[in-house]
């Protein structure tokens, strides 16, 4: 399994996050990734692949212009209002206020929807890098690999096309699947007239809303999320069973809410669920979306996963028998990540070992 890695993801580093009204020390440290390839490497998995962060043109495939032009220049201009860093939001327009000032506090409630993605100087380059990551990863695929494994930071997929938010700034798993999508039709992006191409599977614990919102009214892409009942949980807005879609996306949308505390058997008998759902829409590719939060030590998540769960998963995902590529995103125990992570790859990899 060919593994990327995007270099510059220590250049995000924020000293704080505001989680449920308290100021906190910040979750989606670089140690994470320093973990998990010290597991790997330990484990007797390949090297790395650095490879270059992604280029402007790879990024708006799936974000706007506007939004990447803020994140672009997000933290220079705070500076340059003598604002204190990192850059977080005060204010947000809800609907029925106006959006005519864009100075540089009305722009960070504009484009992020919550107080847990700060933006410091270095966050730009470390999301482009991570998202560098995910596009190779995706070439990978295209170019005949069977698995490929995307270690991305930050993670992406609470990231829309047009606002950051959970950590996630770009949205790496729907940038690998669009180019994955695209790599069968040479670029068309008339939705309906297109066959069905790449499922997306999302494992983290928190609903994925960002990787919805972007493939909501495409039928080229199915999402399927399996994550903690959004009744309880964050993202809180999105993540319930009723959305299914719309327009030409209509029914490509699948919403697995599940309660709080669910153990091994629980999870790996509704992730049969779903894979069969992948199975039945046919796809050419599988993007997973691999948050680790699910783990039963996560301090900030809520169900009762254990590590040997996350081999039993790579099994079940290896035997759709489908080239995959396998994105990082959450997973905050931290003593336990790395071998959460060699156990899921492990898994993809005993299965389809002859």
């Amino acid at each position: 399994m060919k593994i990327f890695l995007g270099t510059e993801h220590h250049l995000h580093h924020p000293p704080f996050e505001i989680l449920d009204g308290r100021r906190v020390a910040y979750f989606e440290t670089p140690q994470r990734i320093s973990i998990i390839l010290n597991a790997l490497v330990t484990a007797g998995f390949p090297s790395p692949i650095a490879v270059p962060p992604a280029t402007l043109a790879d990024l708006q495939t799936v974000h706007t212009a506007d939004y990447l032009a803020y994140l672009a220049h997000a933290y220079e201009r705070w500076q340059a209002a003598g604002l204190t860093a990192p850059v977080l939001p005060s204010a947000w327009p809800l609907p029925g206020l106006r959006l005519r000032s864009d100075c540089p506090q009305a722009a960070a409630g504009r484009y992020t929807f919550d107080l847990s993605a700060p933006i410091m100087e270095g966050t730009f380059a470390a999301a482009c890098s991570a998202a560098g990551a995910a596009l190779a990863g995706a070439d990978a695929l295209l170019q005949g690999e069977r698995f490929a494994y995307a270690l991305c930071r930050p993670p992406g997929h609470h990231a829309a096309a047009n606002m950051a938010g959970g950590y996630c700034f770009l949205n790496n798993a729907a940038l690998a699947a669009d180019r994955l999508a695209r790599s069968h039709t040479g670029g068309d992006t008339t939705w309906a007239l297109r066959a069905p191409t790449v499922a997306v599977l999302d494992i983290d614990y928190h609903h994925g809303n960002g990787t919805q919102s972007i493939f909501y009214a495409r039928n080229d892409v199915l999402t399927v999320s399996l994550h903690a009942d959004p009744a309880y949980e964050y993202p809180y807005y999105l993540g319930y069973v009723d959305e299914r879609g719309t327009g030409a996306g209509e029914g490509y949308n699948l919403n697995i809410p599940l309660p709080h505390g669910i153990d091994d058997a629980g999870y790996l008998a509704t992730l049969d669920q779903a894979l069969q759902a992948i199975a039945d829409y046919g796809p050419r590719y599988l993007v997973v979306s691999a948050g680790f939060d699910t783990f039963h030590a996560d301090p900030l998540g809520h169900f009762a996963l254990t590590t040997a769960a996350y081999r039993s998963i790579g099994m079940a995902i290896a035997r759709l028998h489908l080239p995959t590529l396998i994105v990082q995103e959450g997973g905050y125990a931290i003593d336990a990540l790395g071998a959460n992570v060699v156990a899921l790859l492990t898994g993809v990899e005993t299965y389809a070992t002859p």
